[in-house]
């Protein structure tokens, strides 16, 4: 029986913050995946080897954590005052399909780079030294992220000396600026219910003290304590209960509910990479995984956050925007945890160190309103080429 050669397709492998991806020009997609449906999905999947029930992604470019298996689409843009569009896909590692509905942080650190590398930016917007500003519109949320990319003789500046905890070696820092990010595109309240702290219902689990925000993905932050922990936790501790994850994910489900994101529990399971959910604590002194001592000095307040089910190993960059947020506007969770207060930046904890981050945040008519966070990421290109993909249906 003769079976169809692999499709070849352009692709660029990078590391963006704690996060690796496939990254694709639109133009360089099969057809029918340069617009969204089953054609694209399928195609995503198969490149990163989902789904896998083996939950390895042997078979794609995937190294099944929430923080590898990932997808990224980078066009020309379609809207005013912008560079590139930028599409981001979470794919999930064991079941079929590809979650749209928020964007990577950590990715976004890349955007820029990519942008520039492959001719997707004006030149004359791109000088030969110093620091290319990139104006990118993240699609999936529908909003612009500014990013400032250095550049070195003509090319992206990726080495350095910036040290980002969660990654290994030293490289280029780069900012970002994600703008307006509590607003949602469609007009939504940076908090969906009205409350700075909600008391969230889970039936079968109990009662928390709970911050809903949406700002840079939507988050449900919690008491550690009130979970029985102490906000020091490792992945270790939590990836290893099978019990606790599936308490976190029952209180993520109803946290969806209440902030409407979904019309029904059962939602919850096709929408895995929103919303976020994450417990907070006062300062405390631990180890972090690399065996780093963090002191109770060293930060303003723990945080400890779940992604695609499980303990993420440092931080995501979309819940950091979250984290500076929610930090910034006194009488949440986080802010409490922090000390209480107005302040516009709070370095935070996570498992892998520390990460500092700002936000500007007001009170306009009576309602919180957040122009800008900002924080330093690093990104590189790991691989570029062409991935082979099998037809299965692109």
């Amino acid at each position: 029986m003769a079976h169809a050669p692999q499709t070849k397709i352009a692709a660029t492998y990078m590391r963006g913050g704690t996060s690796k991806g496939v990254f694709f020009k639109l133009d360089d997609l099969p057809e029918s995946a340069r617009v969204p449906g089953a054609a694209r999905d399928a195609l995503l999947m198969r490149v990163i080897g989902s789904p896998d029930p083996y939950g390895k992604q042997i078979d794609g470019m995937g190294a099944a954590t929430s923080s590898t298996s990932k997808t990224v689409i980078v066009g020309k843009s379609t809207q005013p005052d912008h560079d590139v569009d930028y599409l981001f896909g979470q794919v999930s590692i064991d079941q079929p399909f590809v979650d749209w509905s928020g964007n990577c942080g950590n990715l976004s650190a890349a955007v820029g780079p990519f942008a520039i590398t492959n001719g997707l930016i004006d030149p004359a917007r791109v000088p030969a030294n110093g620091i290319a500003v990139v104006r990118i519109w993240q699609a999936n949320i529908k909003k612009t992220i500014i990013a400032h990319v250095p550049m070195t003789d003509g090319a992206v500046q990726e080495t350095g000396d910036f040290e980002l905890d969660g990654v290994t070696f030293p490289a280029a820092e780069l900012q970002l600026e994600f703008m307006d990010p509590a607003e949602d595109g469609d007009g939504g309240s940076m908090f969906p219910t009205g409350n700075l702290v909600d008391n969230l219902e889970v039936p079968g689990v109990g009662t928390f003290k709970a911050t809903m925000i949406n700002s840079g993905i939507p988050t449900i932050f919690l008491d550690a304590s009130a979970l029985g922990y102490t906000g020091t936790e490792l992945q270790d501790d939590i990836n290893g209960d099978a019990a606790a994850l599936a308490r976190f994910e029952t209180i993520r489900a109803h946290g969806a509910l209440r902030m409407g994101l979904i019309k029904n529990i059962a939602e919850a399971a096709a929408r895995q990479h929103t919303p976020k959910v994450a417990f907070v604590a006062p300062p405390k002194a631990y180890e972090s995984s690399a065996g780093k001592a963090i002191g109770e000095g060293d930060v303003d307040v723990l945080v400890r956050a779940l992604s695609m089910g499980k303990l993420h190993h440092a931080m995501m960059g979309t819940a950091s925007v979250a984290i500076a947020t929610a930090a910034a506007v006194p009488g949440t969770l986080v802010n409490l945890a922090a000390g209480g207060g107005e302040r516009d930046q709070v370095c935070f904890g996570h498992p892998s160190g520390t990460l500092r981050v700002g936000a500007q945040a007001q009170l306009v008519d009576g309602e919180w309103k957040v122009t800008k966070a900002i924080m330093s990421r690093s990104a590189r290109v790991l691989m570029e080429g062409r991935v082979h993909v099998p037809n299965v249906g692109f």
